[in-house]
């Protein structure tokens, strides 16, 4: 709760711009025992653009998200992949008309694959106690986990371990940096 958010922050801003592809979906998850949903945006190299944790799945709520979305990347997809949700072709409609939306069972499996390490990381925790406390961690969780988790099945050993010595060396400058008290 006290650094996590200034962590993901600088890591996201050493990432490189999001691609022009984004997939969406919602995911159900337990609250204190109520279905809340999970909405997650991916672009197509699997970097979490934005999460949203609220408590309907109707189009009100897919536009609250899609704003919230284009306003906190500042860029506007050429793409956006969806699963057959038809609060997304609605909320497509009101808030992104010129951007070309695909609705297709098989083709969002990049963002269904991107909710298995928050399904690990809840399932740890005995899952989340508040809809707020669930929105602030999944969102400096979505931000740091994937700098620890690169894409090891495509990298030799060698080029593993160099990859992490150098995520682990910008990690110590993010936490040695927001860590810092401010000289005025």
């Amino acid at each position: 709760m006290k650094f996590g958010p200034a962590y993901a922050r600088e890591l996201r801003r050493r990432l490189p711009r999001p691609g022009d592809k984004w997939h969406l979906d919602e995911v159900f998850i337990n609250i204190n025992g109520e279905q809340t949903y999970l909405w997650r945006a991916v672009d197509q190299d699997g970097m979490v653009l934005n999460i949203l944790v609220q408590n309907r799945r109707d189009p009100a709520a897919a536009r609250r998200f899609f704003r919230r979305l284009l306003k906190n990347t500042g860029a506007v997809p050429r793409v956006v992949v969806t699963d057959k949700l038809r609060s997304y072709g609605a909320a497509h409609r009101e808030v992104m008309p010129s951007v070309e939306h695909r609705s297709h069972k098989g083709l969002n499996n990049r963002a269904e694959n991107s909710h298995q390490p928050t399904r690990q990381r809840e399932r740890a925790m005995k899952g989340f106690r508040g809809v707020g406390a669930a929105q602030r961690f999944l969102s400096a969780f979505s931000g740091i986990s994937p700098h620890f988790r690169p894409s090891r099945h495509l990298m030799a050993a060698s080029g593993y371990r160099a990859e992490m010595t150098l995520r682990f060396a910008i990690w110590d400058q993010i936490t040695r940096a927001v860590g810092q008290p401010t000289t005025v």
